[in-house]
């Protein structure tokens, strides 16, 4: 058989979408993604499917950026002439495919700067690394079906099901990843078993952070004023803002456009991803203000020139003050619940203030108003609450 075709290196790289026949059994399969892979079809000899009819078979021969047009053709001849002779290549073929690991460490190098932080980049291979890695990772990719995802996902889907959830996800980008560079075909196991419900269903808790009744603020607030530390600012403002701490602590001087009396938090530092406008209210000022004589990067330096407030240290801060079982992300059900016990304001302007995303995509599409000034109206009232003791708010609300 001559190692010639249809296909020629020009047509490899610049073929569209689809399946492209090469000529005996050999093709070219290219992903609406672009991404470009062989495979060989063949007939084993003497073999029948589960319908008895020949086992006519795809197998996979390697992404066409890696695997030469030549190759391709001296590999699918080798995988035609095992199958006229009646053995399987899939039991029989020379190995060339990666281990599981090695696929996931490249999927984790090639994802680096689509990474949110550092952190997140290395929680995700270490989730595979503790869980995945001792008892699949060197087994060839394309052998990993069904049982082995079991293997990795049974022993820790109830005992710790967030961490199952997320493994399952990992191992599925890489099994992708794997079949668009041609080290696999088929469906992608994990579906297969999710699909399947072989795992019981867990009814997981929410575990929300506690929060400070919102009648205590103004008390604790007072208690925060006597406090000259630059944690007690950093607490100060996240507490009139309802913003989440990171937001806080890493908020620099050319976000604040002090005359208009707004703060936008770029999307880097949002946990949805989109760009937050704050609108400051006369206390949050009166706590920024005096700030700008530091002439740091950050409005709330820390220990070091030019570095943001530790992590930690509104929390220390709040378990110096004897405050115990509140969290400082909790400041943000506290607001929350202000608004709706005591009738201050729209639920959706609400959440817009806690930057959560309200309605469908669809809805978002059409209401692209971020409620600025209606938002402010609300701060002000909730600024005015927590700072002058809410006496007189509280009455009227009763």
């Amino acid at each position: 058989m001559a190692l010639s075709g249809k296909l020629t290196k020009k047509l490899v790289e610049n073929l569209g979408a689809g399946r492209h026949g090469d000529g005996n059994g050999l093709y070219l399969v290219v992903d609406p993604s672009g991404a470009r892979r062989w495979i060989v079809r063949v007939v084993v000899k003497g073999q029948k499917n589960k319908k008895g009819a020949p086992l006519r078979t795809d197998f996979g021969l390697g992404g066409a950026d890696i695997v030469t047009i030549n190759q391709a053709r001296e590999r699918a001849l080798e995988y035609r002439r095992m199958a006229k002779q009646g053995l399987n290549p899939r039991f029989n073929a020379a190995r060339e495919n990666p281990t599981f690991e090695e696929v996931a460490q490249q999927v984790h190098i090639d994802r680096m700067p689509t990474w949110k932080n550092a952190k997140h980049g290395q929680q995700w291979i270490n989730t595979l690394r503790d869980y995945a890695f001792p008892k699949i990772g060197r087994m060839p990719i394309d052998s990993i079906d069904q049982p082995e995802v079991m293997m990795c996902l049974a022993p820790i889907w109830t005992e710790k099901h967030e961490t199952a959830k997320r493994m399952a996800q990992r191992i599925k980008v890489v099994l992708d990843v794997a079949r668009s560079k041609g080290f696999r075909s088929g469906e992608n196991p994990v579906t297969l078993v999710k699909e399947a419900q072989v795992l019981p269903k867990v009814k997981v808790k929410v575990k929300h952070h506690k929060a400070m009744a919102w009648q205590n603020v103004p008390e604790f607030y007072a208690d925060l004023m006597s406090r000259n530390a630059m944690a007690a600012n950093a607490l100060r403002l996240t507490c009139l803002t309802g913003s989440r701490t990171t937001e806080v602590l890493k908020m620099r001087w050319e976000e604040l456009d002090l005359d208009a009396g707004v703060w936008t938090c770029p999307e880097d530092r949002m946990k949805g991803n989109e760009e937050h406008r704050v609108p400051l209210t006369a206390q949050m000022l009166e706590i920024i203000v005096p700030l700008k004589a530091l002439e740091s990067d950050f409005v709330l330096e820390g220990q070091k020139r030019n570095h943001p407030l530790s992590n930690m240290a509104m929390l220390m801060l709040l378990r110096r003050m004897g405050v115990e079982g509140v969290t400082v992300h909790g400041f943000r059900s506290t607001f929350r619940d202000w608004v709706s016990d005591t009738g201050n304001g729209h639920w959706e302007v609400a959440e817009r203030s806690l930057s959560h995303k309200v309605g469908s995509k669809v809805e978002r599409a059409y209401a692209r108003s971020d409620l600025l000034e209606k938002r402010r109206a609300l701060m002000v009232q909730w600024s005015n609450f927590v700072t002058q003791g809410g006496s007189a708010q509280m009455s009227q609300n009763q």
